[in-house]
């Protein structure tokens, strides 16, 4: 890392059910909460990088236009949620230096000129900066969702860390569709036999290799497959430890509340 005093930080955020954060929605009210306050007590960063759990490809693939619009990627919602305008501007030239990053490490990546920012990335930024957007980049994950690419991805990210770049893995630490629309809102055991085993695992110091073995391993968790019958939504977690986790940077829980009647967590890795 540079020692310029601007090193970038990780956030790994529970981004809530499609546009419903920005709708009002009260099952959201605590996330939007934390994610106003988080923005407000932080310095601002230079440029963002985002990895979203709503876009997979053959291989990393890097947003690169200027200026991409927005891609209304959810459907049921109110017609208001199909109009929302934030001009989020793109980042060229810190897309060519992901690709550049990517290649040093071995991987295979791609510059995507044509995609738009999806709801994993704009919903998020809306609520953190919502007058002044902040050039951004998306990053997609990879397909077959194995998550030792997706932490060697997030290892290749790590020399940009060196300037004032804020990596935001954009999914939920809950995702079962079937369980927010249950009904039950109460104790949910299996749920918090996850949060709280992922939470040991993101915040374990000292041994980065153990660290690492426990988020591949993710699968071994009690409650895994209940919460996350397919693991898009959790991957990009391994991409922010990837990033930022060191034996001197272990993961801090800053926000772990409800999220659709469902315990969620935000981890940040600075």
């Amino acid at each position: 890392m540079a020692g310029n005093g601007k090193q970038g930080s990780a956030i790994y955020l529970s981004h809530g059910g499609g546009p419903l954060p920005i709708l009002g929605d009260a099952q959201h009210a605590e996330m939007v909460r934390f994610m106003k306050e988080f923005a407000r007590s932080r310095r601002r960063p230079d440029s963002i990088i985002v990895v979203s759990a709503h876009w997979e490809e053959r291989v990393p693939s890097i947003i690169s236009s200027a200026n991409p619009p927005l891609l209304y990627d959810y459907y049921g919602f109110p017609r208001e949620a199909y109009s929302l305008s934030y001009p989020l501007p793109g980042n060229p030239s810190l897309a060519g230096a992901i690709r550049d990053s990517f290649a040093a490490a071995g991987i295979e990546s791609e510059l995507e000129t044509s995609r738009g920012f999806d709801h994993g990335v704009f919903i998020p930024l809306m609520l953190m900066y919502p007058e002044s957007p902040i050039p951004t980049v998306q990053i997609s994950l990879i397909a077959g969702l194995d998550p030792a690419r997706h932490i060697h991805m997030g290892k290749a990210l790590k020399p940009l860390l060196s300037e004032n770049v804020l990596i935001v893995g954009s999914g939920f630490s809950f995702h079962n569709m079937n369980a927010f629309f249950s009904g039950g809102d109460g104790i949910d055991e299996r749920n918090d036999l996850f949060q709280n085993r992922l939470v040991e695992a993101c915040t374990r110091s000292g041994s980065i290799e153990a660290a690492e073995k426990d988020l591949i391993e993710w699968e071994r968790f009690p409650g895994a497959r209940y919460c996350h019958p397919r693991e898009e939504h959790l991957l990009p977690l391994h991409a922010c430890f990837g990033a930022a986790g060191s034996p001197e940077r272990a993961g801090k829980i800053v926000f772990d509340d409800r999220i659709l009647g469902k315990r969620s967590i935000a981890v940040l890795w600075e």
